[in-house]
């Protein structure tokens, strides 16, 4: 059975850079500031810190990704409170906390939010007219 959501016209995204990717984050947070500030932002640790600090863009910032800042991200997405996730993600090096990182992953697809893994992706996704209205997404219903 498949299920249909709403995503708003005010969108709740998360943002989260792996270490090496923290300055591509808050330069494209910079870059993008006149479309983010028009929504609710949320991060992990010190990439929310940065953004807020470094961009003036308000971001609720939670633990750190290997303190279960990604856990905390993937619980919101579960209860439909995140409904966009952009994760500049380090494919090159190695992460204690990967096994969270996957189940990041995998539940956005299985919630069917929106995910940008790299800035190219990132830029197609913030700059879609989905960004300006209302989405509807499919997500499959397991509730027994």
């Amino acid at each position: 059975m498949v299920e249909l959501k709403p995503i708003g016209i005010k969108k709740n995204i998360a943002l989260i850079a792996h270490d090496n990717l923290k300055d591509t984050m808050v330069n494209w947070c910079i870059k993008n500031k006149h479309i983010l500030e028009k929504h609710m932002l949320c991060g992990t640790g010190t990439t929310a810190k940065r953004i807020n600090q470094e961009t003036g863009l308000n971001v609720y910032g939670y633990n750190s990704g290997p303190l279960g800042g990604d856990q905390q991200v993937g619980c919101r997405i579960a209860e439909g409170l995140i409904d966009m996730v952009i994760f500049f993600s380090d494919p090159l090096s190695a992460h204690p906390h990967d096994p969270d990182v996957k189940a990041l992953l995998r539940l956005a697809q299985v919630f069917d939010i929106p995910m940008a893994n790299s800035e190219a992706t990132a830029d197609f996704l913030i700059t879609s007219p989905y960004m300006e209205t209302e989405y509807t997404r499919n997500i499959m219903n397991i509730k027994l």
